[in-house]
């Protein structure tokens, strides 16, 4: 699944990667705690809007924009939990993005767990690493789990 004549341009040199390739590689690095290697696959410009707009991680709703603002996000919101997985039931492959249908569970440190369903999108920039993240669901549908 690698774009035609797109050689040597994907994060690691070799064939550039399709957006769905790079959010399973988003996917395996944040489940498996791998910081830096989920913050090596931005791109510089790249954006990270989870939720899109306004909310408790994002006030103004305009993404976390750069290297400096995604490592905090990680730092801030993935890496503080035990756990997430991701249960992808769709995937729609577009150009140079993928929208995946699914539902992210995250375990907290300490205990309890919660999942909510959503589409999470994933853009592939003319780099080969990820140009942005966009996470839609809705904060009053998160739901406690056991």
């Amino acid at each position: 699944m690698t774009a035609p004549g797109a050689a040597g341009s994907g994060p690691t040199g070799g064939a550039r990667p399709t957006a769905r390739e790079l959010g399973q590689r988003s996917m395996a690095a944040v489940e498996a705690g791998d910081r830096d290697g989920w913050l090596a696959l931005f791109g510089d410009d790249a954006v990270v809007e989870d939720p899109v707009g306004p909310s408790m991680f994002d006030p103004e709703g305009t993404g976390h924009r750069g290297p400096e603002a995604i490592a905090a996000f990680y730092d801030n919101v993935i890496g503080v939990n035990e756990s997430i997985r991701f249960t992808i039931r769709q995937s729609f492959l577009c150009g140079d993005e993928v929208a995946n249908v699914g539902t992210i569970r995250i375990n907290f440190v300490g205990g309890g767990a919660v999942e909510v369903d959503g589409v999470y999108c994933y853009r592939v920039a003319a780099d080969g690493r990820l140009g942005g993240i966009r996470a839609f669901w809705e904060a009053d549908q998160i739901r406690g789990v056991e």
